[in-house]
């Protein structure tokens, strides 16, 4: 590590949760996108079954995983993966805060994310002394640019890129001798138009990368679609050569999946009732929270797709977190997500049925 770490930024939050405490109907969390919702009760069993895992289990995962990820990206995703060309990852944030280390980055390479981001993708650039930069125009990409990141359903902001997007990314990339991954997370999760009809694009969709995934990391996580989030299941996929090399650095640094949990995403990743029922919860959430801040004065911006809605008044992000505190809401800052956010708010649906009502209802009676 090279240099002082920045402060955690939600240690922040400390003096607004204070406040939205004290409300007489108590605190109702919306800032961190922690699912509340069980995990399918298959997967636990799958779990379950498999606690007598007295052996290390493998770094690259068992056979049976890989084969049903690859399967997976073809069934969900429209994308055609070996076994060989996948990884499980011990959830997705380290492989985002790692993926520069694990590629050799440091200093006097670049790392490349979106203007307004999940602050994991800067925290990567730091650990290795990279430089950060937030940028969302192919086209200003650095020449020193060695890992890009796109985020798509974006969190914070539920922007989604689209084929063309995401063709011009992958070219520039290239051009600059680039890795691109992509953090698609919340593809399960599409509501406005069209990505309410049709799948959102993966980052390896052939009409992407011209079925050629040279230089290009799809990232995927479990946490959501799922409910898996203390699991720690997630996984990569994309060009062989480069996940061939990430294996062996994970390897060596002993970042393995362990084997029950190999096991219950086995037991996910076959079942597809089960993703279809959590996004039928979020919409069902997402309907009833997007018109009560809208009715308080709020304007949704992007949101089309993910766990979030980006809301802004027209003001200083640090005063609507004091003005929802006041209402016993706790919600995100935009300041958290990079420098190009300073007047949003980010809400999670992850939050049970009854303390989005209650949210709703508190909104409301706000005006």
């Amino acid at each position: 590590m090279r240099g002082p770490l920045p402060d955690y930024p939600w240690d922040a939050m400390q003096p607004y949760a204070e406040r939205a405490a004290r409300h007489d109907g108590g605190a109702l969390n919306l800032s961190v996108g922690s699912p509340v919702d069980p995990s399918p009760a298959g997967v636990r069993e799958a779990l379950a079954a498999a606690t007598d895992a007295h052996a290390y289990p493998a770094t690259a995962g068992t056979p049976k995983l890989r084969e049903a990820i690859a399967d997976w990206y073809r069934r969900r995703r429209g994308v055609t993966v070996a076994p060989d060309a996948v990884l499980p990852t011990v959830g997705s944030k380290e492989l985002v805060a790692l993926l520069p280390m694990l590629l050799g980055l440091g200093p006097g390479d670049a790392v490349v994310f979106p203007r307004i981001a999940y602050p994991s993708y800067a925290m990567g650039a730091a650990l290795v002394g990279a430089e950060a930069v937030a940028e969302d125009d192919p086209a200003n990409w650095p020449e020193n640019a060695r890992l890009i990141w796109v985020n798509s359903p974006s969190n914070p902001d539920g922007r989604v890129l689209d084929v063309a997007a995401l063709r011009r990314a992958v070219d520039r990339a290239r051009e600059l001798g680039a890795v691109i991954a992509g953090d698609e997370c919340y593809a399960e999760f599409g509501w406005d138009s069209p990505w309410d009809a049709e799948p959102i694009p993966s980052i390896l969709d052939p009409r992407v990368t011209g079925a050629d995934h040279t230089g290009v990391l799809g990232v995927y996580s479990l946490s959501k679609q799922s409910n898996l989030a203390g699991y720690r299941a997630a996984f990569l996929a994309g060009d062989p050569e480069l996940v061939a090399r990430l294996l062996t650095v994970r390897k060596h640094a002993g970042l393995m999946l362990p084997a029950p949990v190999q096991a219950a995403m086995l037991a996910a990743l076959a079942d597809e009732s089960h993703v279809a029922e959590q996004r039928e919860r979020y919409r069902a959430r997402r309907g009833v929270l997007r018109p009560a801040l809208e009715a308080a004065g709020f304007r949704i911006e992007g949101s089309e797709a993910g766990l979030y809605l980006w809301a802004t008044r027209d003001e200083d992000a640090w005063e609507s977190i004091d003005r929802l505190a006041g209402l016993g809401i706790v919600a995100g800052p935009g300041h958290f997500y990079g420098d190009h956010s300073p007047r949003h708010v980010r809400l999670a649906l992850t939050a049970s049925d009854d303390a989005i009502a209650e949210a709703a209802e508190r909104l409301r009676s706000s005006v």
